[in-house]
């Protein structure tokens, strides 16, 4: 029995979806999409607090498998794409902060893979690349998130010349938060990820969601998402017991200062 393209494993509160097809690059195959599917939505079930997408091999992802797309007609690959674009869609609606992990190269798909994930931390050896550009078949999915990420001129460089954008470029540009050396990868990731998980998940999740919905609105609308989902956070018992904490910390603070300027006058 052939082994499956995805796993998932835990490690306390950390889920890790790992591609795990080295021999075909780590490609987004029908099949493989399917199973990082369901691991995502096995994941969102659970409770899990984080996600590290990582890969196994010399390349994190190829992006969409060629073997799979020509066998198709335009419904088939039509069908293909929609499923490809529900796995990035659920890396935003699951509750979980999602980081990818990126060793080395991310073509395509591949790309679409990490700029789609909400957080990312690549090592420098990793590359980017959307390289319809240069054949018949031009990247036109995987350009979605990754011009959300980097802008209209960036993404039309890295769309039209299909170059591969090296890990430090990818970091001013805004395609991944981090980039640290190969060996320290696993610590950054690991790190990014405690310290975006701290605290209520819960408010999380729900912070999540709302960023997602007032992303690439127009300023109003996205003021009034905001500003519904905040009134409403405000009456959960989290919040409030936050607030009371605050308050009695500022109420305490405020009479020890005023202690203490009382002992200065009287000296």
């Amino acid at each position: 029995m052939a082994e499956s393209p995805v796993t998932v494993t835990r490690e306390g509160a950390v889920a890790r979806v790992t591609l795990t097809n080295p021999k075909r690059r780590n490609s987004l195959s029908e099949d493989t999409l399917r199973r990082l599917l369901a691991a995502l939505d096995e994941v969102a079930a659970s409770d899990a607090t984080g996600v590290v997408l990582q890969a196994e091999g010399p390349v994190f992802s190829a992006g969409h498998d060629f073997a799979d797309v020509a066998a198709r007609d335009m419904v088939g690959v039509r069908e293909l794409l929609a499923l490809c674009q529900s796995v990035m869609e659920r890396m935003h609606t699951m509750p979980q902060v999602v980081v990818a992990r990126v060793h080395a190269l991310a073509t395509a798909a591949g790309c679409q893979l990490v700029a789609s994930a909400d957080l990312a931390v690549a090592a420098d050896t990793a590359g980017f690349a959307l390289p319809g550009g240069k054949g018949g078949w031009f990247c036109h999915t995987p350009a979605v998130p990754v011009a959300r990420a980097i802008g209209r001129k960036r993404l039309m460089e890295m769309a039209l010349t299909g170059d591969v954008v090296d890990a430090k470029t990818a970091l001013d540009w805004g395609l991944v938060n981090q980039v640290v050396p190969e060996g320290e990868l696993d610590a950054a990731v690991d790190d990014l990820l405690a310290r975006a998980t701290h605290g209520s998940a819960a408010s999380k999740a729900w912070g999540k969601r709302v960023l997602y919905a007032q992303l690439d609105r127009p300023e109003s609308d996205a003021y009034a998402v905001a500003a519904e989902a905040m009134a409403a956070a405000s009456q959960t018992d989290g919040a409030k017991e936050g607030m009371s904490a605050f308050l009695e910390a500022q109420t305490l603070l405020d009479r020890l200062t005023q202690g203490r300027r009382a002992y200065l006058c009287s000296g």
